[in-house]
């Protein structure tokens, strides 16, 4: 297993196939094997780069998240492109990941190349979704799918890391709410936002969330369209895989 360092800890990363690099970003209290299939696909064309986040996955472990979790991610993303020496790494992130993409590039533009940010929020938190995370969390301790999707990705302490996420979610809503330190206006990086009609969790917040929630962000955006899938959960990225990889592989090699 390959790790690098960051601030003291070890990330852990693993690569596949060959050319420009494309790194995979996974979501809260997710890891990189949520993209197993996907990063298979992807290294046909690509240098798939996976990740887990400190606190996740096959990483070493935190006591507590901070509760600008999207930032402090981005960070580690950021040390290692420097590390590796990368530029223009294009970065394909869901759920949370996309976030995390979106700090990247805002704060590293020269280490990026093209963003696709999959089914978030949106620019900042919403009271609403994080009332609606909290009593979706709880319902998910009891339920043997989730439970297995949770230690799948991380082994036997998931409950810790979704307390830790759930906790840092929480305090980021509290404590912030923007979910970046730069204003859009400066992401000069061409990006592609997508979401699905059949996200249950978001579009029971509010009718056509991602249309809204995208399109406020699309007005600050120098290069950046979206596309809504009619049908898929939860993220878009995996529920409409076959259709997002054909828009994906389209948006991030045409010259």
């Amino acid at each position: 297993m390959s790790y690098f360092v960051y601030e003291g800890k070890k990330v852990y990363y693993e690569e596949q196939g060959t050319g420009r690099p494309l790194l995979l970003l996974h979501g809260n209290t997710a890891s990189s094997r949520m993209f197993a299939q996907a990063a298979e696909a992807y290294s046909r064309s690509f240098r798939v780069i996976l990740i887990d986040f400190l606190g996740h996955g096959r990483s070493d472990r935190l006591n507590v998240f901070p509760s600008d979790l999207w930032y402090y991610e981005a960070q580690q993303v950021i040390a290692f492109l420097r590390e590796k020496q990368l530029t223009g790494a294009d970065i394909i992130g869901s759920s949370g990941g996309a976030i995390v993409a979106v700090n990247t590039a805002l704060e590293a533009p020269e280490l990026v190349g093209r963003l696709i940010a999959d089914s978030f929020e949106g620019e900042a938190a919403d009271e609403r979704f994080t009332k609606a995370l909290l009593a979706d969390r709880e319902k998910a301790r009891l339920d043997a799918g989730a439970r297995g999707f949770y230690e799948y990705m991380h082994g036997p302490d998931w409950e810790q890391i979704v307390d830790n996420d759930t906790d840092a979610i929480i305090r980021h809503q509290r404590e912030r709410g923007d979910f970046f330190r730069k204003p859009l206006t400066e992401l000069r990086n061409e990006i592609l936002l997508t979401g699905s009609r059949g996200d249950s969790f978001m579009y029971s917040i509010s009718d056509e969330y991602y249309e809204k929630v995208y399109g406020e962000m699309l007005e600050k955006l120098p290069k950046g369209r979206m596309y809504i899938f009619s049908e898929g959960g939860h993220p878009a990225m995996l529920s409409n895989f076959s259709e997002f990889y054909e828009l994906s592989i389209d948006f991030l090699t045409r010259e």
